[in-house]
């Protein structure tokens, strides 16, 4: 039955597998076209042969030149084909093989470049360099039709062009695999259609005479080389691009282009360097190539030692999965674990009976010849709403389970699958500004990407089962998250007048929130009356100090939940540092004068951005140390101006370590409303506000555009899209998905809470660290009127 799972492996070899992979024993890996991991023993080998063995420049030492000729041996015995057949050009990746045909076929003047939608979007960079008359466009289908009965030369047809098309053995976003016999229909028959012509040369009148193509493949092979099995025999592709570390997982940037005779016969060198030539002249453009195929394309001194470790990849996979088929064995694997996770995911439902997930695949999960081990998808809400791909990630990864989310660098795929329109692609990318690898995971409600999981040959079945228990512990409806969704939908339901009336309530500032170490915990000021000074920065020293590790990187609470434990005291003219309930200290000068005189000056970065600050010292370094139990840590003080991107006809704002804006504003009536099981200030100290108000209807802080607190003047940024450190409760330090899948739930799928603000400046600019001018500064008071402008 399709729902059943049938073990590939014997328990025999399970066991040695899973003793291979011993790290995973509390993690849930599954992003293998991502991928794959390395076993312990394989990188142990590779140790032992790189202790043992003298491997150096092939130049140099001929053994070297030895090894790397055994290893061009194996990768084509491994694809079951030989050296008469095919020559073994090693790159840095895929990537790179696919540039380097696309540098060097010779189109002639009249051959076509012909690319599938469906791929990865390397082979929509080739677009930039190939040297061909027209650019097109072929969608699946249309490949597929070369099944049918093809085209006939006729008698005025003649053979000049050459044409070049690729496309993938298997979609990295859905794991549809086609069927290789395309690669035979188009030696014999060509194209019937070109495709949709994306671009074409400008020429003169063209010829009446008919032009027929000879047509050469290129397959890109790295994701279905990952986990199946690919026959060169049988299926002589021209061209086949690999990743090695996608089969291996290591060593990584190797990979290679794999090259036929007749493919090799037009791909024209241009370039030279390192050892392609016999020899070039200076005084002349006169020189000559290699005669060796490889020789004349591997340009430079290659990669030898990671070369040589692929050895060990081979050794070790048919060692794990014996019986002298690995790659077929190993496909039925994966194929079985991904037909029995999809047929789970379609069974989950909501209590209403509505769907949980929707899938994206167009070839079901019956036939391994139509589909590898992938499994993509959206999770839906109980109203059939879309759940943004970023919240899901996150909650993953607060369950330790690794996948991958987005468009997985297939955009085609991910516009086929999302049927989204050419116009809602250039809302995603070009009006919203999204870019590939980012969250921006919902437009008007609809997904932009998708999770997908992957499985490789150390996967295992209860890896389906921790991702299924994820989804129905943190998505399928209870009544406490019904009751949730009810308190949220009286709200959006009230009448219009009721609504402004409520707009205009005049809530107050409830407290202030000074961090002065990023990440670190707060220094409040919460009673009536009580105030705290504005800078140029924001509030007077919030997050003007941070931690980096030992490596130059800021330290938060991402990497090191204890951060939210290091408590900060403002006590006189020093910051002083408490961690828990240790009775232990230590102090740093607030003034920054004295903080300058004899420290160090140090770079790092925040959210990308390069900061400049002053070392704090040897004996608050070490104090840190000791209380995180991390080597190596520093304290830094912010140094240099910092200010953020011009927003619209907003002017740049100055700010401190902060990640985007100068305030984040939080509205205890929205946190109230998430009705969590533990005490309010503990879940209001989870969104890490500086300015926390209260007003009678939740979420009303997100229509906000413009407010007055007191005397002082803000600019509404925009909502906070929230990330996972919301999960971690800031009295323990301990995680929980809660706080994530509830937000996402109420909006429809997306993270905002809070929304970023800043101080609208007058035109005098202050120094926000002139302790004289400080005196003239603004103020934010508790009690102060908020009013909403």
């Amino acid at each position: 039955m399709s729902g059943e799972y049938t073990a590939e492996f014997s328990a025999a070899e399970q066991a040695l597998i899973d003793k291979e992979f011993s790290r995973l024993a509390d993690t849930t890996y599954l992003d293998h076209a991502g991928t794959t991991l390395y076993a312990e023993s394989q990188v142990a080998a590779a140790a032992q042969q790189l202790q043992r063995d003298v491997i150096c420049n092939p130049h140099t030492c001929r053994s070297t030149g030895d090894f790397v000729d055994q290893v061009r041996y194996k990768i084509l015995e491994f694809f079951n084909t030989t050296a008469e057949d095919y020559h073994v050009v090693f790159t840095v990746n895929a990537t790179a093989a696919l540039r380097l045909v696309a540098e060097h076929f010779d189109f002639g003047s009249k051959g076509n470049f012909h690319y599938c939608r469906e791929n990865h979007t390397s082979v929509l960079g080739m677009r930039q360099l190939v040297q061909a008359k027209g650019i097109y466009m072929l969608t699946q289908e249309e490949l597929l039709r070369l099944n049918d009965v093809a085209q006939e030369a006729t008698a005025n047809e003649t053979t000049s062009g050459k044409s070049l098309v690729v496309f993938s053995g298997q979609c990295n976003f859905s794991g549809n695999k086609l069927p290789l016999t395309i690669i035979e229909q188009l030696h014999k028959h060509g194209l019937q259609q070109p495709g949709k012509c994306v671009w074409r040369k400008q020429t003169a009148e063209e010829s009446s005479t008919k032009v027929k193509q000879q047509h050469y493949v290129l397959l890109d092979a790295a994701s279905l080389a990952a986990s199946s099995s690919l026959d060169l025999q049988r299926h002589r592709a021209d061209y086949v691009c690999l990743s090695f570390y996608k089969l291996f997982g290591y060593p990584t940037g190797v990979g290679a282009l794999l090259v036929s005779r007749r493919g090799a016969e037009v791909l024209q060198k241009r370039f030279y360097g390192g050892g392609t030539i016999n020899y070039a002249y200076p005084h002349s453009m006169d020189h000559q190539l290699r005669d060796v195929f490889h020789e004349r394309f591997e340009d430079g001194t290659l990669p030898f030692l990671s070369i040589v470790e692929l050895l060990q990849g081979f050794r070790t996979l048919e060692r794990l999965v014996p019986g002298g088929n690995t790659m077929e064995r190993i496909s039925r694997h994966v194929h079985g674990l991904a037909r029995y996770c999809a047929e789970q995911l379609r069974q989950l439902q909501h209590a209403n009976g509505a769907p949980l997930i929707r899938l994206y695949n167009n070839a079901g999960y019956e036939q391994r010849a139509t589909q590898g081990g992938i499994v993509t998808f959206n999770v839906l809400t109980e109203s059939g709403d879309y759940v943004g791909f970023g919240e899901v990630a996150c909650v993953a990864s607060l369950h330790r389970i690794l996948l991958r989310t987005g468009c997985f660098c297939n955009i085609g795929a991910c516009q086929r699958y999302l049927q989204l329109s050419d116009d809602t692609m250039d809302a995603i990318y070009k009006r919203a500004g999204r870019v590939c690898g980012d969250y921006y995971d919902l437009l008007n409600g609809q997904p932009t990407g998708a999770v997908r999981v992957s499985f490789g040959y150390m996967s295992r079945l209860e890896d389906v089962e921790r991702l299924l228990e994820m989804l129905r512990n943190s998505y399928v409806t209870s009544k406490r998250q019904q009751r949730v969704e009810f308190i949220v939908n009286q709200v959006a339901q009230l009448p219009k007048p009721l609504q402004q009336r409520a707009q205009h309530l005049r809530p107050r500032l409830q407290q202030l929130a000074i961090y002065p170490i990023k990440s670190c915990a707060a220094f409040k000021i919460t009673n009536a009356g009580e105030s705290w000074p504005l800078t140029e920065q924001g509030l007077q020293y919030d997050r003007e100090w941070m931690i980096v590790d030992m490596s130059g990187m800021a330290l938060t609470q991402k990497r090191c939940t204890h951060l939210c434990l290091l408590q900060p005291r403002i006590v006189h003219d020093q910051l002083q540092l408490h961690f828990d309930s240790s009775s232990s200290f230590v102090s740093v000068p607030l003034s920054l004068s004295a903080q300058a005189e004899n420290s160090a000056r140090c770079r790092s970065k925040v959210c990308r951005q390069p900061i400049e600050g002053y070392d704090c010292g040897d004996e608050v370094a070490n104090w840190l140390s000791d209380q995180l139990g991390i080597d190596g840590l520093r304290l830094l003080r912010q140094s240099g101006q910092r200010s953020s991107a011009a927003n619209g006809k907003q002017q740049k704002q100055q700010l401190s370590l902060v990640n985007q804006a100068q305030f984040l504003l939080v509205n205890r009536a929205s946190v109230r409303s998430l009705d969590f099981e533990e005490p309010l200030d503990e879940t209001v100290d989870r969104f890490r506000g500086n300015i926390i108000v209260e007003t009678d209807v939740p979420f009303e802080e997100l229509s906000y555009t413009q407010l007055r607190i007191g005397d002082v003047h803000f600019h509404v940024d925009g909502p906070c899209q929230r990330c996972d450190m919301i999960c971690i409760n800031q009295r323990t330090g301990e995680r929980s998905p809660e706080t994530l899948t509830t937000i996402a739930r109420m909006q429809s799928g997306k993270m905002r809470f809070g929304i970023y603000i800043s101080q609208v400046q007058s035109d005098a600019t202050d120094d926000p660290h002139d302790e004289q001018q400080q005196q003239k500064q603004l103020h934010l008071t508790c009690g102060d009127v908020i009013v909403i402008d």
